[in-house]
């Protein structure tokens, strides 16, 4: 799984919004695999990394809702100190620039799973992929 596709959406900033969508995708068999978000000029920007983006976009599209899709690496980390560190040192010495990331859970083995957001997604995660994978 070294890399997926992200959906971003943008949403109301009201309560009750996110829910919503969450409950519309799950009703779906939707699984989110990764989230984030965050406040952006009156709205919430949300990011998620579904187990099945076609359903996903479906559910998004009968609910007039706008987004984006892009990809991302991703990369499976053993539950410790500096594992973190370790990735994001990887990328560094890469010369791969990290211009967001966020956390989510492997639905396999409930591992953490980072999501990183880069420029050079394929390069990106042939050097995460050189990582020792989590058990």
């Amino acid at each position: 799984m070294p890399t997926a596709k992200e959906i971003n959406i943008r949403l109301a900033d009201q309560p009750g919004t996110l829910g919503k969508v969450c409950r519309k995708l799950a009703d779906r068999g939707v699984n989110i695999l990764a989230f984030q978000s965050i406040p952006l000029e009156g709205e919430s920007l949300v990011r998620i990394v579904p187990n099945d983006p076609a359903i996903a976009k479906q559910v998004l599209d009968s609910e007039r809702l706008n987004y984006t899709e892009t990809g991302v690496a991703l990369v499976k980390l053993r539950n410790r100190p500096g594992e973190l560190a370790t990735a994001a040192i990887k990328l560094g010495d890469a010369n791969i620039n990290i211009n967001y990331a966020y956390c989510g859970i492997d639905p396999d083995t409930n591992s953490p799973l980072l999501v990183f957001g880069v420029a050079e997604i394929a390069q990106a995660a042939k050097v995460l992929e050189q990582i020792p994978l989590a058990a």
